[in-house]
């Protein structure tokens, strides 16, 4: 392992911003710490990084414990959210600056900035002054110098939250190259649930300090762990059932109950995409009306309503909508594909179940 967190926790004053957090990081790895405003994933970048000290647990790095080890031992790389270049020094001086703290020689020194130069797409711009470059090209230069000094792991503390949305998507396809041509293991905080997804090998998600999943993209988006993963990573119908001779309802939809007594509550949350739709109305065994479509490039968010006033979302794409004759206001035939039992957090989770159709009132059977 490149890196591994065993039971770490990190206190200030009475309020623990990380609780007993424990996951590791493989050799050459590209992974998120994905979470919403104080989830607690800056505090683990910054324990790693040796900015922070672990109130209990311990950190490794290839083995080592680090815990007492300082910043400049750990042969790690750190780029801030603001990047925090130095304004008096051009690209070059800045991308310089860590080896000639190492104290390499001149010509060690100007060869691995003219080779991070053009790896970084950064030519002709080793003159220019932080002022005169674009929030991309400050992003690229703050990188570079972070791994001038060949670090064995690279930390990113939000690395494109400072830059619009059309360079955000070019840093990122950027990265995922830069990682992949440069094979260091690097960890990025970020809240953006789709920049995690695209550019991560594995995700680890926080919530109020807790580690609520690790995975894959597919795998946190297809199999969450509870219900905070399945709500913020994407978009989830999420809805209260209850359990009624064996039936869990809610409004019109019907799910087995899991064997559960009545009166049991039980929460059943599914994607859009699991919603399958016809115009042929007794095709599938729940109506609803479309009550309104959101445009999102190629594909589409519908949001329809059930006669019981239910409010659900699916998606489809702009194809599939013109050849069913969809718009606002018309009425369509529905079943639900694949759902899932949702836990609270940091539980376990019911695997995900397939219906089958069957004429209403008939449960969809599993299989």
């Amino acid at each position: 392992m490149s890196i591994e967190l065993k039971g770490v926790t990190k206190t200030f004053g009475d309020v623990a911003a990380v609780k007993d957090v424990s996951f590791s990081v493989h050799e050459g790895e590209l992974m998120a710490l994905l979470g919403p405003s104080g989830g607690g994933k800056t505090t683990v970048l910054r324990m790693i990084a040796g900015l922070e000290v672990p109130t209990a647990g311990d950190v490794f790095i290839r083995g080592q414990r680090v815990n007492d080890l300082s910043v400049q031992d750990r042969n790690i790389g750190f780029v801030f959210q603001n990047y925090a270049l130095f304004k008096n020094m051009n690209v070059f001086k800045n991308i310089a600056f860590g080896l000639k703290i190492k104290k390499w020689k001149r010509a060690d020194v100007k060869a691995r900035v003219a080779e991070l130069l053009e790896l970084f797409g950064l030519g002709g711009l080793d003159k220019r002054y932080p002022h005169q470059l674009s929030g991309g090209q400050r992003q690229r230069v703050a990188i570079a110098r972070s791994l001038a000094p060949k670090p064995s792991v690279l930390l990113l503390d939000e690395p494109f939250g400072a830059v619009d949305a059309k360079i955000r998507q070019e840093l990122r396809e950027w990265l995922v190259k830069l990682h992949h041509d440069l094979n260091v293991t690097t960890i990025f905080v970020t809240h953006d649930q789709e920049e995690a997804l695209e550019v991560s090998n594995r995700i680890v998600i926080f919530s109020r300090g807790h580690l609520e999943q690790v995975g894959t993209p597919r795998e946190v988006y297809e199999q969450p762990a509870n219900e905070f993963v399945a709500r913020f990573i994407g978009v989830m119908n999420v809805l209260d059932a209850e359990v009624r001779d064996g039936i869990a309802r809610v409004g019109e939809l019907q799910f087995p109950g899991e064997g559960q007594p009545d009166g049991t509550r039980l929460r059943i949350g599914f994607r859009p995409y699991a919603v399958q739709i016809s115009n042929d109305l007794s095709l599938f065994p729940y109506r609803a009306v479309l009550r309104h479509t959101f445009f999102l490039g190629i594909m589409l968010r519908l949001e329809f309503e059930l006669p019981s006033g239910l409010l659900l979302r699916s998606r489809m794409t702009k194809e599939e909508y013109v050849q069913l004759g969809l718009e606002d206001g018309r009425e369509f035939s529905f079943q639900i594909r694949a759902y899932r039992v949702l836990a609270k957090e940091t539980a376990g989770l019911a695997p995900e179940r397939d219906l089958a159709y069957h004429p209403p009132p008939t449960i969809g059977e599993h299989i």
